[in-house]
């Protein structure tokens, strides 16, 4: 008896899930959140891009300098490190950002993917 019940209601839930892909007013809604979700996703990887970019410069400074140390923030503090320590931590701090980024990258790609499906859907419930 409880299969039966339990097999019923997974049919219900099925039956509802299929008349939600065809509903305008769930579709409208889904892609509203989506299109925000893509804007968050692009919005994070500016601010990776963007500490990319800092990165680089900061190493040009780096570069530049003809000291053989150099000051780091950390915390609170300034702490006064090698120059090639430096150049080692920025370098691998812009390999994990450059990462994310890439991440960042396949996520907008799904996103973006997923709305023009939406909208596809749309356009043919609307016809």
């Amino acid at each position: 008896m409880a299969k039966e019940a339990k097999h019923e209601e997974e049919q219900e839930h099925e039956r509802h899930q299929h008349e939600n892909e065809n509903d305008p007013n769930v579709l409208v809604a889904q892609f509203q959140l989506m299109q925000q979700q893509l804007q968050q996703i692009l919005m994070q990887k500016e601010s990776l891009s963007m500490a990319v970019m800092e990165i680089d410069r900061a190493v040009e400074e780096l570069d530049k300098s003809k000291d053989s140390e150099a000051y780091k923030i950390t915390g609170t503090i300034m702490v006064r490190k090698p120059v090639a320590e430096l150049k080692k931590e920025l370098a691998e701090s812009k390999e994990d950002l450059q990462v994310r980024v890439k991440s960042m990258d396949a996520a907008e790609k799904r996103f973006t993917d997923k709305l023009v499906e939406l909208q596809r859907k749309l356009k043919s419930l609307i016809k």
